[in-house]
C-alpha cells in the first residue's frame, strides 16, 4: 500500500505521493491507473514528492541551487513526464508546508527542483505565488484545428519552461463552442507536443491598470482540464504580445476552475513571468500499486 493525498490548484488536480529517499519507481501504466477517473484516483496529473539528492534530476537542481531540497517529479494523466506545472507546484509547495516539511516565512521564498529547473515559491494573498522564471517566444507558430472551430487559426508558441501554443478567438460564444475531448491538431506538428490554449481578451481588455481574459485549455498527455498554470502565463504573455508595449504587466486570468494572476517583472537575467493561485489539499488515503 502507498500513501496519497489528493490535492488540487483551481480544480486542476493531482495524487501528491510522498517518496523522501527516492525509492519508488512508478511506471508510466501505474501513473495511469492512478490517474483515471474511473477506476484509479482520478487526477490530472501526479506529483511525487522526492528529496533532491535522491534522483539524478533532483541533483542538477542542487547545482543550481543546493537550498533547493525538495524535487517535484510530475507526470502527466497518461505517464508521460513534463517539464513543469504552475498549478502543480503551488500543491507541491502547500503540500510541502502542510506536512511540516518545509516552511515559508513571510517574506521568505522556498526553492523548488523541476525538470524545467529550479523555481521559487512565496506566500501570496490568494495562496502561493511561483516564479515561473525566463519566458521566450518559441518560434513555434503552427495552425491550429479544433473541434467546435469553423476555420483553422495561428497559434502562437511560447515557452515557460515547457511548451504552448496560444489561440487568439473572437467571442465568449467560439471558446463555449469548443469541443475539447479530442486534442487540438497542430501543422506543423511539433515533436515534444504543446499546451493548447483558447483566449477570448476581456471588454474591456485593461480595468484599473489589469488585463483580463478567459482561457480554456488542453494539456499535452491529459486532455482539457479546468485550469493550467503554465498556459494562463503563457495566456498573459501572448495576449500581452498581440496587445503592444502599452498592454500592462499585471494580468487575471479566467479559467473554468477559477482565477488565477500573472505578473511579468526584470530580473537580472531577463523578464520573468509569476504565477499566483489558491492550492487546496483534499483528502489523504493508500492505494495499491497495480
Amino acid at each position: 500500500m502507498v500513501a496519497f493525498t489528493k490535492g488540487h490548484g483551481t480544480g486542476n488536480d493531482f495524487v501528491i505521493i510522498a517518496d523522501p529517499e527516492g525509492a519508488l519507481e512508478l511506471t508510466s501504466e501505474q501513473v495511469a491507473v492512478l490517474c483515471d477517473r474511473h477506476f484509479g484516483i482520478g487526477a490530472d496529473g501526479i506529483l511525487r514528492v522526492v528529496r533532491s539528492a535522491a534522483i539524478d534530476e533532483g541533483r542538477a537542481s542542487l547545482l543550481e541551487e543546493p537550498a533547493a531540497e525538495w524535487f517535484m517529479d510530475y507526470r502527466n494523466a497518461d505517464g508521460s513526464i513534463a517539464e513543469m506545472c504552475g498549478n502543480g507546484i503551488r500543491v507541491f509547495a502547500h503540500y510541502l508546508v502542510r506536512s511540516g516539511l518545509a516552511t515559508i516565512e513571510p517574506g521568505s521564498t522556498l526553492p523548488i527542483g523541476t525538470r524545467a529547473g529550479v523555481r521559487d515559491v512565496t506566500r501570496s494573498e490568494t495562496g502561493y505565488q511561483v516564479d515561473l522564471g525566463l519566458w521566450k517566444l518559441s518560434g513555434d507558430d503552427p495552425l491550429v484545428t479544433a473541434e467546435g472551430l469553423s476555420v483553422t487559426r495561428p497559434g502562437l508558441g511560447i515557452d515557460v519552461g515547457n511548451p504552448h501554443v496560444v489561440v487568439a478567438l473572437a467571442s465568449e460564444e467560439e471558446l463555449e463552442s469548443l469541443e475539447l475531448h479530442r486534442a487540438p491538431e497542430l501543422d506543423p506538428i511539433l515533436p515534444a507536443g504543446a499546451n493548447v490554449e483558447f483566449v477570448v481578451p476581456g471588454e474591456p481588455l485593461v480595468r484599473d491598470g489589469i488585463g483580463h481574459v478567459t482561457m480554456r485549455v488542453s494539456e499535452r498527455g491529459v486532455g482539457e482540464t479546468l485550469s493550467c498554470g503554465t498556459g494562463v502565463a503563457a495566456t498573459a504573455l501572448a495576449v500581452r504580445h498581440w496587445a503592444g508595449e502599452k498592454a500592462p504587466h499585471h494580468w487575471r486570468v479566467e479559467v473554468p476552475g477559477g482565477t488565477l494572476g500573472v505578473r511579468m517583472f526584470p530580473a537580472e537575467d531577463g523578464e520573468h513571468v509569476a504565477l499566483s493561485g489558491p492550492a487546496q489539499l483534499v483528502y489523504s488515503g493508500e492505494v495499491d500499486l497495480i
